[in-house]
């Protein structure tokens, strides 16, 4: 069972896949203020929540990671690079998940961040803000790099097969998903452009500052835990 959430205040997708044989579930991108919709579909299909897996530190809303670790005993799992050091799983590129006998490899495709991780199920992609449909996310704060991600979406997310679907993290314009193919010919940030043209686009980008990062970034390096949230708890 996949079904895909959307949070209208962050334009955030989060991503619930179930393997119904063992009633395991894992959500990836949860956001805090969905969390009573992530525990009702639990509910409903008598799902046991396993892993709530993380794109990247998020820098436009609070992670519901770890209030579900708290309330479900959940693994919570981010890349190595990202400084969440509470998070349980500390992951790698080319790591496994396992839904029962389902795999979920972990791909590092940063750039949009140091720590950005896309996750690769049967034939789906989760990229998280590395590559957006008809766009990608931008390079300009913790750690990002044009080339870095240029060449994470190129070698890696784009060299899978043209039918791979593929779900990003976020989207403004109301769609849901794409696929390799279609991003590799007409996405304006990628199809034909040069490591170079690429690097020098990201650039010129002079995007502001997401409003909540200050606050946002170090909650979410501790699953979006603080003190009030564990006393509510």
């Amino acid at each position: 069972m996949f079904k895909q959430f959307f949070d209208t205040e962050s334009s955030t997708y989060t991503y619930f896949i179930l393997d119904e044989a063992t009633s395991e579930a894992l959500l990836i991108d949860p956001v805090a203020s969905q969390i009573e919709v992530y525990l009702a579909i639990l509910k409903a299909t008598n799902a046991q929540l396993k892993y709530t897996l993380e794109t990247h530190v998020h820098a436009d809303h609070i992670t519901a990671s770890g209030q579900l670790r708290e309330k479900l005993a959940a693994q919570t799992g981010v890349s190595a690079l990202c400084g969440a050091a509470s998070a349980d799983l500390q992951l790698k590129h080319n790591d496994i998940l396992m839904l029962d006998k389902q795999h979920i490899n972990v791909i590092a495709t940063p750039g949009h961040t140091l720590g950005s991780v896309s996750y690769l199920w049967h034939d789906r992609i989760f990229t998280g803000d590395a590559l957006l449909i008809n766009g990608c996310g931008r390079t300009d704060f913790q750690g990002g790099d044009a080339g870095t991600l240029f060449d994470s979406i190129t070698n890696l997310i784009f060299s899978l097969s043209d039918e791979t679907l593929f779900y990003p993290g976020h989207d403004y314009h109301g769609k849901r998903v794409s696929c390799v193919g279609q991003e590799k010919a007409i996405n304006p940030r990628l199809a034909n452009q040069t490591r170079d043209d690429f690097i020098a686009m990201m650039a010129a980008l002079n995007l502001p500052k997401p409003k909540l990062m200050d606050i946002v970034v170090p909650l979410n390096r501790r699953c979006g835990i603080t003190e009030d949230t564990i006393q509510q708890g």
